[in-house]
């Protein structure tokens, strides 16, 4: 059976892994947030109770 065999394939996901974590994470954790969650001022709306006409 071919999917027991890990010696292609073990190969293949520890390569993608170290690229995809010494190269290509550190470049797009180092993007800044134009819009960052903490500058918005958190919104208040005023509810008021729906009068019903029929009580």
């Amino acid at each position: 059976m071919p999917q027991l065999n890990p010696n292609p394939w073990l190969f293949i996901m520890i390569t993608s892994w170290l690229t995809f974590s010494l190269i290509i994470q550190p470049k797009l954790l180092a993007f800044v947030t134009t819009n960052p969650p903490t500058s918005k001022t958190p919104m208040t709306s005023d509810t008021t109770p729906w009068t019903w006409p029929w009580t």
